[in-house]
């Protein structure tokens, strides 16, 4: 753990999808904690956009990162694969923090209870990205580069409280349904309408 960039923060707009159809079984649910994926192997995207942060007295507010990840239930101890793509507006003193936070490299609870921490997973790469990530026609829209294209402008209808593991439980958010997912992401590479998406607040620290 580096001590120079301890304690840290980050705080913003958690925005993800997956293959899964919506509600995600990932989520919680009306207090609810979910399951299995809905065809045993997932795969999508997540991003955060850092609206306030910081690792010790590196500035991480305004930038952004994304994981392209794919995982399968059946397989022993379900680990994840994933690549990590950082802001690219970022220098590499603050590209290295956001991945080393999200990584799980600086600890924090929140953070090291992410399935990718908690488990033996395999990190793909690190790329630095073009990261964009908007308010969209009632929902969000996200762009890494040439890797990543995803919108979801749906909100999927339900009256239950809708909450997901990786900002954490304690972050409610909105279940959409995605318009696009296209990613082309060395070595992912898919191409969705229909299925889950879902953005709230994220908070971690440590």
């Amino acid at each position: 753990m580096n001590g120079s960039l301890t304690p840290w923060r980050i705080r913003g707009t958690y925005f993800e999808s997956c293959n899964c159809e919506a509600i995600c079984p990932c989520r919680m649910v009306g207090g609810v904690k979910g399951g299995r994926s809905t065809y045993g192997v997932c795969f999508g995207v997540l991003s955060w956009l850092v609206e306030d942060g910081h690792a010790g007295d590196v500035d991480l507010s305004g930038l952004a990162a994304s994981f392209t990840i794919r995982y399968d239930d059946d397989e022993p101890g379900s680990p994840w694969s994933f690549v990590v793509h950082v802001d690219d507006r970022g220098d590499e003193k603050q590209r290295q923090a956001l991945a080393a936070i999200l990584t799980g490299q600086l600890g924090g609870d929140k953070v090291l209870s992410l399935p990718w921490v908690r488990k033996a997973s395999t990190l793909i790469d690190v790329r630095p990205s073009r990261i964009e990530i908007e308010a969209a026609d009632g929902g969000r829209a996200l762009r890494v580069g040439d890797a990543v294209r995803l919108r979801a402008t749906t909100p999927f209808a339900t009256d239950m409280p809708v909450a997901c593991v990786i900002p954490g439980y304690d972050e409610p958010g909105t279940e959409l349904i995605a318009d696009e997912l296209v990613v082309q992401d060395d070595p992912f590479a898919w191409e969705l309408q229909g299925n889950c998406a879902f953005t709230s607040s994220f908070d971690y620290s440590g």
